[in-house]
């Protein structure tokens, strides 16, 4: 009588179950943070949403700050630079319009919850350094020295202080949640700080 071959055994996991429970992870802390802050999230809420063990989640992220990085840098950030077009205030004026609108949404919430956990996680604060704001912040600087060669900013302004001047208010307003952070309040700022970034009459 001839033996039946056995199947092989498949031990651990399979590549696509894992690919999904990451998946399911990342959005199950989407879901959540919907509905509350990150300070509320918890590894036992996040396990339960996405149907897997605690232990899943410590094997891939060792802190809830890293979970929540992760889900904001594959979920919600996205760094596509709007192109260039008109004059480098009109550009800078489109930025800032966009982010405030970003920063009203899930954007701007998790974004806030991220850079205080990074308060004693500073790898938090790299991260969302190098990942997200270098990138934005090399694209604005070239925008602000293009307007200098055009004569529509002074030739020795400093690229890095006009660019803080600009944007530090706004992150300032989102971190205090007052006053509002409105596209009004975006425009008024420009105006009051371009103001003193033009060239001086001769």
């Amino acid at each position: 009588m001839a033996k039946t071959a056995l199947k092989p055994v498949r031990r651990g996991r399979p590549p696509s179950d894992t690919a999904e429970s990451h998946a399911a992870i990342l959005d199950a802390v989407y879901e959540l943070l919907q509905e509350g802050s990150a300070s509320d999230l918890t590894f036992e809420a996040v396990a339960k949403r996405a149907k897997v063990g605690r232990p899943t989640l410590y094997k891939w992220w060792p802190s809830k700050s890293a979970l929540v990085f992760a889900m904001f840098h594959e979920r919600i950030a996205r760094n596509d630079e709007v192109p260039a077009t008109g004059t480098a205030e009109d550009v800078i004026r489109g930025k800032v319009r966009r982010l405030i609108r970003e920063l009203n949404g899930l954007f701007g919430k998790v974004l806030a919850d991220l850079i205080a956990a990074g308060q004693s996680e500073p790898a938090i604060l790299q991260d969302l350094y190098e990942q997200h704001m270098k990138s934005r912040r090399a694209a604005t600087a070239a925008d602000i020295e293009r307007g200098k060669a055009a004569g529509e900013f002074a030739a020795d302004i400093d690229t890095g202080l006009l660019m803080d001047s600009i944007f530090s208010p706004i992150f300032l307003r989102l971190l205090l949640r007052h006053p509002p952070l409105t596209e009004r309040y975006g425009d008024e700022l420009i105006d009051q700080v371009l103001r003193g970034a033009r060239p001086r009459a001769v």
